[in-house]
């Protein structure tokens, strides 16, 4: 009877704890997605090591070890957003754009908001796979970049500004080998090229395959840092390669790319 009386005193679980765990798993599970593969999972996994060490040693009583461990663990903050600034930088990024202030139909529909989803102005998916068939053909390095929910102007000011209507003939053009703007990326937003020769963030992951040059991996960290996709042509190989969210996609047929991006961008 007594067992029974301090029972509910000792162990509370409420529905709100069950909800509080399940966020927190949520949590922990898209940071682990977007830190895996890159050389920050084992800088966490350094950190975790410490912070266990500090608990045996605080246990043990080892006032003077305790003591400079402690010290770490209490910068601990903001040695964190240090050392994961990129990291966190894509996890806020990722709730932004699909979390509760994401462009979705549940935001429109509970704050009455109507987002701009580019109806006025498709992307002429047409004449981009177009380009990049002649461009595969001919062994033309490319890059393009197409923005999808968020902007890439601060991206688009390090390069030329161009702001043309998407053309097969205009993106051949800025990406032939004796054109001044063949080196950095395209970004196109809606139907309009905004920019060429735009200079990207590069993937700083540890496992990036050795053979693919810095246009990958320009795509790969572009798709890291933002929502956008990222479409790669080798000027090795001619190869065609497609890029989201840091994952790519290699070998793709112009016929392939093209149900890609109506996957994508035709929503």
């Amino acid at each position: 009877m007594m067992i029974n009386s301090l029972f509910p005193s000792f162990i509370s679980f409420t529905w709100i704890d069950a909800i509080d765990i399940v966020l927190v798993s949520i949590l922990l599970f898209q940071f682990y997605r977007i830190v895996k593969g890159s050389v920050a999972i084992n800088i966490f996994a350094g950190i975790l090591s410490v912070y266990f060490l500090w608990l045996i040693v605080k246990a043990l009583k080892m006032q003077l070890l305790s003591t400079i461990l402690g010290q770490f663990i209490g910068v601990g903050v903001i040695a964190l957003i240090i050392v994961f600034q990129q990291e966190l930088r894509r996890f806020l990024l990722l709730i932004g754009t699909n979390g509760l202030f994401g462009k979705g139909k549940w935001t429109e529909a509970l704050l009455n908001i109507k987002f701009d989803n580019r109806d006025k102005n498709f992307l002429d998916i047409h004449q981009l796979v177009k380009a990049f068939k002649s461009m595969s053909e001919t062994k033309t390095g490319a890059i393009v970049v197409i923005t999808t929910k968020t902007d890439l102007n601060f991206y688009a000011n390090t390069g030329e500004t161009i702001k043309a209507e998407v053309s097969a003939r205009l993106i051949e053009s800025l990406f032939y080998k004796n054109s001044p703007m063949h080196d950095g990326a395209v970004i196109i937003s809606d139907n309009t090229i905004l920019a060429a020769r735009c200079v990207l963030p590069v993937s700083e992951n540890d496992d990036f395959p050795a053979h693919l040059g810095m246009r990958h991996r320009a795509a790969v960290g572009i798709t890291e840092n933002t929502d956008a996709i990222a479409i790669v042509v080798s000027e090795q190989t001619g190869e065609i390669a497609f890029v989201k969210n840091g994952e790519l996609k290699l070998g793709i047929s112009a016929h392939q790319l093209k149900e890609i991006l109506e996957i994508e961008l035709i929503k």
